[in-house]
């Protein structure tokens, strides 16, 4: 390998504060007024944002896997960044991250400007629109299903949290550095779909909803698919300003599916 690995015995390593002393957020804002950092977890994610194009800051990874799933990831980091690369014992990463990794490997990486809803959806045709939609394992599902069900886009309003936080990015598989997305400007959420042609669908426990597999929905050339939180679902004024509204429908007596079931339903039906 062409860098020499750094065993780490301690928490004193001053830079490995950025994977156990600060939260997500700060992370976030850690290097203003320029862009911060994030934590990429497990080599499937790690690399997936390295074919992103995301710059690796530091490595931090269990000692039995520098031979097993992460070496290519070394590898990869080392014949391109000089950045350090820090090996620790399961029991020492455990005190520094605070739980046991699966999969033994973190990576510390630099913030990507956001695109443009215009650079994003400029050859969209199917578009997922999530409204503060906080749980960060609903959020990564959602946008894995975004990615494997013909999704074009996905659009976070900003009460969303954050697609890079550590566990919304490995609930994704690390899809969110495949499938293209940004935030919707506050306010003008609407504004900037139809300026674009969109459509929208607003995915509401309604009676008064269009079936899902209506033709007018599969045949309209740009759909936008609203997902509300969870529990509360979509806010009034969102359903009330989009142009469809669709209900899954529901057997048992059940009465909904989970956000991130639900989108999965959503997108298959209405990219076919």
């Amino acid at each position: 390998m062409a860098k020499t690995l750094i065993k780490i015995e301690s928490l004193n390593t001053p830079d490995l504060r950025v994977y156990h002393e600060y939260s997500e957020n700060q992370l976030f804002h850690i290097n203003e007024p320029d862009l911060g950092i994030f934590i990429a977890e497990s080599p499937k994610v790690i690399g997936r944002a390295l074919d992103a194009g995301y710059e690796p800051i530091s490595l931090l990874l269990e000692k039995d896997q520098t031979e097993n799933e992460a070496k290519e990831i070394i590898e990869r980091i080392t014949s391109r960044f000089d950045v350090p690369i820090y090996v620790a014992e399961s029991e020492v990463l455990t005190q520094i991250t605070g739980f046991h990794l699966t999969r033994g490997v973190l990576c510390a990486m630099r913030r990507k400007e956001l695109p443009s809803v215009a650079d994003v959806c400029q050859k969209a045709r199917r578009v997922a629109v999530l409204e503060n939609v906080t749980n960060p394992t609903n959020l990564g599902a959602i946008v894995r299903s975004a990615a494997a069900l013909s999704m074009d886009a996905v659009l976070f309003t900003h009460g969303c949290t954050d697609p890079l936080y550590r566990r919304a990015a490995r609930v994704s598989m690390g899809t969110v550095f495949q499938v293209p997305w940004t935030f919707l400007p506050e306010g003008k959420e609407f504004e900037s779909l139809k300026e674009l042609g969109f459509k929208s669908v607003a995915m509401a426990l309604r009676n008064d909803t269009k079936d899902i597999s209506d033709d007018e929905l599969r045949n309209a050339d740009k759909l936008a698919i609203f997902l509300g939180a969870e529990g509360d679902g979509l806010l009034t004024e969102t359903i009330s300003a989009c142009d469809y509204c669709v209900k899954i429908p529901m057997a048992h007596g059940v009465d909904s599916l989970n956000v991130a079931a639900a989108s999965a339903v959503a997108f298959w039906e209405l990219s076919k």
